[in-house]
């Protein structure tokens, strides 16, 4: 009897599920029905098994074995606190994106009453703490910790992350109240070196465990067994497996992965970013190895008019304009060939800043003896693999002009850019099942993403 585990991912938009078959490592099903997270999730949920009970036979067994992802009812909204800017602030935001969050606030040195009531206004699911090395500057921490520990109620989840000479006043400041507050490693223990393993840890148990609760996430409960991970982390461990591998079974290598969707497009890369020319310094904080960066503004239907500005600045027929308008109000996939030769072009050009505004660049630093230059950022020159995900992509009439965005351009030398990579295609969206199932079989996981993912 086959082996059939299916996976869930409970988006905004879309509930989709995912069957495979692990005896024969074989994708045997994929459906998605519309997502019902503002009345009841789990009436999506529902009828995306039933959708799929169409296409193969599936019974307690199976549902009781079913895990899911989740981006609903807003994805993970993280705010970011810290001290400096460019150091601590930053750390803090690498290690929040790298745990599949959405990052809603980014704030630096010590807050402001207005700051304060920014973010009860925003009401975050997780505050993420931070501030000074270890042994360093502790007073903006205690000083952010005693102001967070007088906000109201939508100030609930707080994880330090900061200078741990500071916890015990931390731990002081917020003794009084009922807020949630967890304790981990600090982000940054010292200059020129960051920690984002250990936030990235806390905050995905901390979402299993409360924040899919109060999103009304765990009624699916009922029905499957578990929602273990936001779905940006459920595709940034398939990334992870893909160019990794196992010991005894080989990743494909450093890649980027670029995951176009409707609201926003998230760019992966799992690469070492080091500099590849002669003479480059690197300055700024170090990027880690598995990267996530998410651009809310690059969405191909709540930001089409972004995209259309980007395209805009390129001198483009005034027809395009009308053509812009046309498919955002229809909410569609475009039909005749103007409205598709546009979609092909707003996709491209999400990929395209998306991904230069993931990778590093050159900058030249300019001193009293002279001048030279210095990488910020990764130096993704030369990554092999760049892999498309997400419908406007996976289901494009021309998916190589789409991602063809990623390439370096010899007019821009400064921004690293792949220069001469190999396209694949996640064409089944199937990548969130993939790094669901990764966590109990790694390899059945490597052997059904290598025999999916399509060359171009």
């Amino acid at each position: 009897m086959s082996n059939i585990r299916i996976f869930i991912d409970f988006g905004s938009t879309f509930t989709k599920a995912v069957a495979f078959d692990l005896d024969g490592e074989e994708l045997v099903a994929r459906v998605q029905v519309p997502s019902t997270v503002d009345s009841d999730i789990t009436l999506g949920l529902e009828g995306a098994l039933e959708k799929l009970a169409q296409e193969l036979k599936i019974g307690d067994a199976e549902r009781r074995q079913t895990v899911a992802c989740s981006s609903a009812a807003g994805g993970l909204r993280v705010v970011c606190l810290g001290l400096v800017t460019e150091f601590t602030t930053e750390a803090a935001r690498l290690a929040a994106l790298g745990a599949g969050a959405k990052i809603v606030g980014v704030y630096s040195y010590e807050l402001s009453q207005s700051e304060v009531a920014e973010i009860e206004e925003i009401a975050p699911d997780i505050i993420l703490l931070t501030g000074g090395t270890n042994g360093g500057n502790k007073k903006v921490i205690i000083n952010n910790a005693k102001i967070l520990a007088k906000a109201g109620n939508r100030v609930s989840n707080i994880i330090v992350a900061g200078n741990k000479s500071a916890y015990d006043e931390i731990k002081a400041a917020f003794a009084a109240t009922n807020k949630n507050v967890i304790y981990t490693n600090n982000v940054m223990p010292e200059i020129g070196k960051i920690d984002v393993d250990s936030s990235n840890k806390k905050i995905r148990e901390l979402f299993i465990n409360h924040i899919t609760q109060a999103k009304g996430i765990t009624r699916a409960k009922t029905l499957i067994n578990d929602v273990i991970m936001p779905t940006p982390s459920a595709v940034l461990e398939a990334a992870k497996l893909i160019a990794d591998g196992l010991p005894d079974n080989p990743g494909l290598g450093e890649l980027l992965l670029i995951d176009v969707g409707g609201a926003t497009t998230d760019v992966y890369s799992i690469a070492r970013g080091n500099p590849t020319q002669d003479g480059i310094s690197t300055i700024g904080l170090p990027e880690p190895y598995a990267k996530r960066t998410v651009e809310g503004d690059l969405g191909l239907v709540h930001n089409v008019e972004t995209l259309a500005e980007i395209a805009n600045n390129g001198q483009f027929p005034e027809s395009f304009a009308e053509t812009v308008k046309a498919i955002s109000e229809a909410g569609k996939i475009p039909t005749c060939q103007e409205e598709v030769d546009c979609h092909l072009l707003l996709s491209h050009l999400a990929v395209k800043t998306a991904v230069e505004r993931h990778v590093g660049r050159l900058e030249v630093q300019v001193f009293s003896t002279g001048s030279m230059k210095a990488q910020r950022g990764k130096d993704l020159t030369p990554v092999r693999l760049v892999i498309g995900a997400g419908g406007p992509v996976a289901f494009s009439s021309n998916p190589q002009q789409v991602l063809g965005g990623a390439l370096f351009q010899q007019e821009v030398p400064a921004l690293l850019k792949p220069r001469a990579p190999e396209f694949m295609l996640d064409k089944n969206y199937i990548l969130f099942a993939i790094g669901l199932l990764a966590r109990n079989e790694p390899t059945k996981a490597l052997n059904i993403v290598k025999k999916y993912l399509v060359r171009l």
